[in-house]
This record gives C-alpha cells, structure tokens and sequence, in this order.
C-alpha cells in the first residue's frame, strides 16, 4: 500500500487533529507554554484559529488532549510488559528502565513537553487528574514488580515503588536540565538502584 493509499484510510478530521497536536507540541518545544499562543498553533498547522476551534475548544483544550494521547501510550508500552508476564522481576525492571531511559524510548523532547505539562497541571484540574491516573498505574506497575521479589530494602513494596517513581522523574528530569548529566547515566543509576531496592543485586 502507498503512503498515499495509506492516509486516505485516516480519516480526514484525524489527520486534522494530529497535525494541530504536533504543531502544539512544536510551538511548546521552541517557546513554552506560556508564551505560546492559540495563533501560533495554527500558523505551525497552516490553519486559521477559527478553524483550530473546530476541532479544540482552546489552547488549553488541545494540551490537555496531547497529554492524555501520550499517557495512553505509556500506560499500553506498561499494559504490554504485564501481558509478557509471567516475566522474571530482572526482566521487567530493564523494561521499565529501557522506556524511560532508552533514546528511543520516551525521547528528550517528549520530556520536554511532558514537564511543561505538569507544570501547567498545577492549576488544570483535567491535567491534574490526567498526571495523577498515569502517575497511579506506574507507581501501581512498581507495587507489582516489588511485590514479586522476596525481600526488598525498602519496607514495603508499595514504599518501595514510591521511591522508585520518585526517583524515574528525577532522574529523567535532571538529564533535561543538565547537559552534563547524560541519559545513559541516568539509565545505569535508575536500574542499579531498583535493581538493588529489588534486593537483586
């Protein structure tokens, strides 16, 4: 099937709709959030703003859709580990870290926008609940993992995925702020660390 072949089966509004999420997503990436303007969407997507409004009620509207589109995501790439089951807990803590901290993973500009979002969630009550149902299933995902080792190092398995979380976000969001600080280091502290929590190492 051509690629031409291949679009004609998305439907048209869709199409519309990915393209208005990347030139979000763009217009987020080069200026913030903040300074990023309903206008600007739309002169990244080659639409007027009226038009833009067909397909989103606002700025707001289109950010909290993007978001919850890339929750999913993570949450299925999660939803398929545990369908792999049953895997041993080494296994599942390199699929955990190959997600977060594989390049070809969640890439740089995904963290990127995925910042600029729990930012602007603070005072969305839609992104609120959108980052706390995907901070939920991965903590959840963690309570499972510890809970299939015999001994961890952290009282509970569920203080056990707390800290783990804790420690993904933070070291995925410090390769974003610090250029000295490579990926690849924080791909060996996360897993070392679990790894070690798990009382695997």
């Amino acid at each position: 099937m051509t690629k031409a072949a291949a679009e004609k089966k998305v439907p048209r509004g869709d199409q519309r709709r990915d393209l208005i999420l990347k030139s979000l997503h763009d217009c987020i990436i080069k200026n913030g959030y903040a300074k990023t303007t309903l206008a600007d969407i739309a002169e990244a997507a080659e639409m007027y703003p009226s038009h833009l409004l067909y397909y989103f009620k606002g700025k707001d509207a289109i950010l909290e859709f993007y978001f919850q589109k890339l929750s999913n995501q993570i949450l299925e790439r999660i939803n398929s580990f545990r369908s792999l089951a049953p895997l041993a807990p080494e296994q599942q803590i390199d699929n955990i870290t190959e997600l977060f901290f594989a390049g070809n993973g969640i890439t740089k500009s995904e963290i990127g926008f995925m910042l600029e979002c729990f930012g602007v969630a603070v005072n969305d009550k839609v992104l609120r609940q959108e980052k706390s149902a995907l901070d939920e299933q991965c903590k959840l995902y963690l309570t499972e993992l510890f809970s299939s080792v015999s001994k961890t190092t952290v009282p509970t398995a569920k203080d056990s995925a707390e800290v783990a979380y804790a420690l993904l976000i933070g070291l995925r969001s410090a390769v974003y702020f610090d250029d000295k600080f490579a990926l690849k280091d924080a791909r060996r502290l996360f897993h070392v660390s679990v790894l070690s929590m798990a009382g695997l190492v």
